[in-house]
C-alpha cells in the first residue's frame, strides 16, 4: 500500500535543471527543439524528483557504460483524465480483475523491465532507482489481477497532480489497460481532473486509441507549475479529498 505518512522528500540534488520553456516556440513548440535535453548526472531520488519537477525524465543509454539521457519531449504525450476511451469490450475485461495499488511493486518494475519484450529500455540502473523512490513513497504501482496472480500493470511517479507513466506490461490481454483505467479512477477521485496531468511521455498509435493527446512543451510546462501544487491522490499517500 501506499505510504499513510506521505511522502519523505529525500536529499536535494546537486544538478541543476533549466527551465525549458522556449519563448518563440508559441503554441505549436518550435521545430528547432529537440527532446533530448541533457545527459549525465545521477537517478538519486533528489534527481529524479527534480526532474520531473521540470518536465524532465532519464532513459538509460544503449550500454550501462552509456551516460544517462534525459528528456523533455517537444510535442508531450498526455491523457486528459476524462478523455480516457473505454472500449465495449475493455469496459467487460474491467469486471475481470481486481486493481490493487503498491501491493507488487518490484514484479511490476521487473515485469516491465523483462528483457524478451520488444524495444526494452529500462536496465539494473532504473530498477534500483524507482525502487528507492518507491521506498521513499513517490514511485507507485498500479497492478490487475486476476485470480490471486498478477496479471498486468504499470508504475510510475505521482508528486502533487502529476502522474508521470513510466512503463506498463501485460501477462493476460487487457491487463494494462484494467490497469490504466484503475489509475485513472484513482486520480479523479481526487477531484480537479481539469488540472491534474496524467503523463505518458510520448503519444503513440496504441495510446492515442486510449485517449492519449500531445500538447507543447510549452504548453506542458504551464501546466506542470499547476498541477504540482495539488494535494497528492489519496491512493498515493495523500489526504481525502474533499467530501470523502
Amino acid at each position: 500500500m501506499a505510504n499513510l505518512g506521505g511522502p519523505i522528500e529525500p536529499e536535494p540534488s546537486p544538478w541543476a535543471f533549466a527551465d525549458l520553456r522556449d519563448p518563440g516556440a508559441g503554441a505549436h513548440g518550435g521545430a528547432e527543439l529537440d527532446d533530448l535535453v541533457g545527459m549525465g548526472a545521477d537517478v538519486a531520488p533528489g534527481t529524479l524528483l527534480a526532474a520531473y519537477r521540470h518536465g524532465i525524465f532519464p532513459m538509460p543509454g544503449e550500454s550501462p557504460r552509456d551516460p544517462m539521457m534525459w528528456f523533455s519531449p517537444v510535442r508531450r504525450g498526455v491523457l486528459p483524465l476524462d478523455g480516457l476511451v473505454v472500449s465495449r469490450s475493455l469496459r467487460r475485461s474491467v469486471r475481470d480483475f481486481e486493481i490493487r495499488i503498491d501491493t507488487s511493486f518490484d514484479e511490476v518494475v521487473a515485469s516491465c523491465a523483462d528483457p524478451r519484450r520488444p524495444h526494452g529500455w529500462i536496465d539494473r540502473r532504473i530498477r534500483r532507482a524507482y525502487g528507492r523512490l518507491h521506498e521513499l513513497g513517490w514511485a507507485h504501482s498500479v497492478e490487475a489481477w486476476q485470480d490471486g496472480r498478477l496479471a498486468g500493470g504499470l508504475y510510475g511517479v505521482a508528486i502533487g497532480g502529476l502522474f508521470a507513466g513510466e512503463s506498463m506490461f501485460h501477462r493476460v490481454r487487457d491487463a494494462s489497460k484494467v490497469a490504466l483505467v484503475g489509475l485513472v479512477s484513482a486520480l479523479r477521485e481526487a477531484g480537479s481532473i481539469d488540472q491534474r496531468i496524467l503523463d505518458v511521455q510520448w503519444r503513440t498509435d496504441h495510446l492515442a486509441s486510449l485517449g492519449v493527446v500531445e500538447v507543447a512543451r510549452n504548453d506542458y510546462l504551464d501546466r506542470l507549475e499547476k498541477a504540482l501544487r495539488l494535494p497528492l491522490p489519496e491512493a498515493f499517500g495523500g489526504p481525502p479529498a474533499e467530501g470523502s
